[in-house]
């Protein structure tokens, strides 16, 4: 499994556009072929701080997420709500079984 964090610094007054531009990407992107999960977190310590945490099965799920026209359509628009640039990490890893 591939396990990607992206995280973005919000411009305050940017905050309420940039939640209204990423709802249609979760949406569409959870409902990706390799898709496990796709969610975005608040950072409780960091205000206007986000990251949207991703799981897929694997690296060709990640790449076609990349070239998808709904993740293009948000990248193309996200310099408009961000205060610093998108910080971007990939680990490779799998579930643990417990019990």
């Amino acid at each position: 499994m591939y396990i990607v964090h992206a995280v973005f610094e919000v411009t305050p007054d940017q905050e309420q556009a940039f939640l209204n531009e990423i709802r249609p990407l979760i949406q569409s992107s959870r409902e990706e072929e390799g898709n496990v999960s796709y969610d975005l977190v608040k950072d409780m310590e960091k205000e206007y701080t986000y990251k949207m945490v991703e799981v897929w099965q694997n690296a060709e799920a990640v790449e076609k997420h990349n070239q998808s026209e709904h993740f293009q359509a948000f990248v193309g628009k996200a310099s408009d709500f961000l205060a610093a640039p998108l910080s971007i990490h990939i680990y490779e890893g799998e579930e643990v079984q417990q019990g």
